[in-house]
């Protein structure tokens, strides 16, 4: 009985046995409705290989696809109050932001890396839209002073790529403060002569995009990307109106002057050394 127990059973369950299949190897575009093979997405940098929409990217996997050999030195960001205002809704903020931070193993919504772009220095300001809907608190804040600076010591671009909902609600005004404090952080930018350029990508909303976010040098989107400070159905109520199609999204902004690029995501690494090579008059390696 052990022997058909422990060997002869287990034998037939094996060849009876549907073989497991992970349900991570297939992604479906949110656009055409195609399934595509995880890594073949992968390898087309998340653009659908069937009607070319930009699917959403991790930040780091963004970072490495621009900078030089995907390297860049990350930069240290100051502390901030963790809870300024005690807040609570369903649960306490803190647990929101230690669920964020076990989620994406970042201590919050932005990374601040410098390197090169084709031989051209530059400082990125990236954020991480899994990280809380990459809504704007004093950390972030906090890194997009600290990229700034950077950029001024470096005597290097600074690119800011947005990915937001826009303010942090759970900290109030604290967060609304962040609007200011980027614009302030751009001037310092500009004053010493160096280029800021923004790059746009999906979604780039609410106090973000009403602060930093539209006062590039240059503005490049990706394709489809949705920009803008209210949403649509929002706008729609208070207008009674029904908005044209494709508003806020990249491709509508070039066409009235909001944006003045749209780029594939291929060809953004390029075109961004290009665009400061010709604001600093440093040519691309």
């Amino acid at each position: 009985m052990s022997w058909l127990t422990n060997f002869v059973r287990p034998k037939i369950r094996a060849l009876v046995k549907k073989p497991d299949t992970p349900d991570n190897l297939w992604d479906k575009c949110p656009s055409c409705g195609q399934m595509i093979f995880h890594r073949e997405l992968e390898a087309n940098q998340r653009v659908c290989t069937h009607c070319g929409h930009h699917l959403r990217i991790g930040v780091k996997r963004r970072l490495e696809l621009m900078f030089d050999d995907g390297q860049y030195e990350r930069a240290e960001l100051p502390k901030v109050e963790p809870d300024p205002l005690k807040f609570r809704d369903r649960k306490r903020y803190t647990e929101r932001v230690k669920e964020a931070q076990s989620k994406t193993g970042e201590s919050d919504a932005i990374i601040v890396g410098s390197g090169t772009i084709l031989g051209v220095p530059v400082v990125v300001a990236a954020f991480n839209f899994e990280f809380m809907g990459g809504s704007m608190g004093m950390g972030v804040g906090e890194g997009l002073v600290k990229a700034a600076d950077l950029a001024v010591e470096k005597r290097a671009a600074l690119i800011a790529i947005p990915a937001s909902g826009g303010a942090r609600m759970q900290e109030g005004i604290f967060s609304l403060m962040q609007m200011p404090r980027s614009v302030i952080a751009v001037d310092r930018v500009k004053e010493a002569g160096l280029p800021f350029v923004v790059l746009l990508t999906d979604p780039t909303t609410g106090g973000v995009s009403a602060s930093f976010a539209m006062l590039g040098d240059i503005h490049v989107a990706e394709p489809g990307a949705l920009i803008g400070f209210a949403g649509q159905r929002v706008i729609e109520e208070t207008i009674r109106e029904k908005l044209p199609e494709g508003f806020q999204r990249a491709e509508y902004l070039l066409e009235h002057g909001i944006v003045d690029l749209v780029v594939p995501r291929k060809e953004l690494r390029e075109q961004l050394a290009r665009l400061i090579g010709l604001l600093t008059k440093r040519e691309a390696a």
